[in-house]
């Protein structure tokens, strides 16, 4: 079935089943892969994207349910003024070990901080909660959470 969606500002097209997750029309149909593949259950946060704002789990959001709404993806969370200060916060305080939880990290920073431009600790916790990092550089992440509110 084709799909016409809106990802980064532009208007794509696949012809995909309708329940195919949308991480794998990221991945496999437009190759965009900087949205990852963690669990497949929602568990992790590492294919974190923005549905109209608000992060959403790739690997459980079938295509059909997109319809009009506009997804962003870690390929230009930086072209928002929140995305922006967290990827230089993230930058300057060289959050990533393995690096490979950390656009889900970042696209649900960017989205706290879109929501709540002066996050306080327990507002942190709790939107980053559902974002695993197997290197355990939480407190590095809750840091440049900091600097990129402040900056």
């Amino acid at each position: 079935m084709a799909f016409t969606i809106k990802i980064n500002g532009q208007t794509r097209r696949v012809d995909v089943d309708d329940d195919t997750p949308l991480l794998w029309v990221l991945r496999d149909v437009l190759g965009m892969t900087g949205t990852k593949f963690g669990c497949g259950a929602a568990l992790c946060g590492a294919c974190t994207v923005h549905v109209d704002g608000v992060p959403t789990r790739s690997c459980i959001t079938p295509i059909d349910s997109i319809g009009t709404s506009a997804v962003t993806t870690i390929e230009a969370v930086g072209a928002t003024a929140a995305g922006r200060k967290v990827q230089r916060a993230w930058l300057d305080l060289e959050v990533p070990q393995c690096g490979y939880c950390q656009s889900g990290q970042i696209m649900s920073a960017a989205a706290l901080l879109a929501s709540n431009p002066k996050p306080s600790d327990a507002d942190i916790d709790d939107a980053m909660s559902g974002n695993i990092c197997r290197c355990g550089t939480y407190v590095r992440i809750r840091e440049a959470i900091k600097q990129a509110a402040a900056s």
